[in-house]
């Protein structure tokens, strides 16, 4: 399992959220580069980007915090956030970005998905944010009357690289991830599950280990988890998860 810290962009400082709401941000770095660093000397192997201002913008905006960090770090970064079009998704693959996640236009244009799942194998990721149990989308601002479930299945043979799930009602909130609707959700699927949102501490990371085997039912299961606020926040030491995470492995 893959731990991957996050790094949420908002007018181009490194912050996390409460709720998805953009009126509750708190700043924990204003050089996004630097916590890119900090993360990758902690031993981290990948990073979680999402560009918060581009998810209701529908288009770039954090670009030059993205591609500061692409030339900060050399481990792999996924990105997130207002990609909405096949040219988005090839002029960030060609940045140097390892994974795009597509979340809004999974719901509202799930051709594109499937279009750049066949172009770009292995390096498309869907976001499915659910609030209530719902798919939101337009940076959580709206939300559908589609499940998770439902969502998910539509891709199932698209070839896509993995599901990041994110209960919205948790996110930033330091609740606890939502173990029991993460493990449903990839054990009704083929295609691998991140876990995200609520991360408060290593009792997470050790929930989501326990339950991993029950996750894998039609062989995708939980296989990465991100978090922000309780890395930040450090309730939860990042050395400390990634060492569990290889002594599990």
């Amino acid at each position: 399992m893959i731990l991957f810290p996050a790094i949420d962009l908002k007018g181009g400082q490194c912050v996390r959220l409460i709720k998805g709401d953009m009126a509750q941000a708190t700043v924990f770095n204003t050089d996004p580069a630097d916590q890119a660093k900090q993360f990758a000397a902690a031993g981290a192997d990948w990073l979680h980007l999402v560009d918060l201002d581009g998810a209701f913008a529908g288009k770039a905006v954090n670009a030059a915090a993205v591609e500061g960090i692409l030339r900060a770090v050399e481990i792999p970064a996924q990105l997130g956030g207002g990609i909405r079009e096949m040219s988005h998704i090839e002029a960030w693959l060609d940045k140097g970005i390892a994974r795009v996640i597509l979340g809004t236009v999974a719901l509202k244009n799930p051709d594109l998905v499937k279009a750049a799942c066949k172009r770009f194998p292995n390096q498309i990721a869907v976001g499915i944010d659910a609030k209530g149990g719902k798919v939101a989308v337009e940076g959580w601002a709206e939300t559908s009357e589609l499940s998770a479930l439902d969502l998910g299945r539509r891709f199932e043979d698209a070839g896509v690289a993995a599901i990041i799930y994110t209960d919205i009602d948790r996110d930033g909130l330091l609740k606890g991830v939502n173990v029991t609707a993460t493990a449903e959700l990839a054990a009704s699927l083929s295609i691998p599950v991140i876990a995200s949102g609520g991360v408060s501490s290593i009792a997470d990371i050790d929930a989501l280990l326990d339950i991993q085997p029950q996750s894998q039912k039609r062989g995708g299961g939980i296989v990465g988890v991100i978090s922000g606020r309780a890395i930040y926040d450090g309730r939860l030491d990042l050395k400390e998860a990634l060492a569990k995470l290889k002594e599990r492995a």
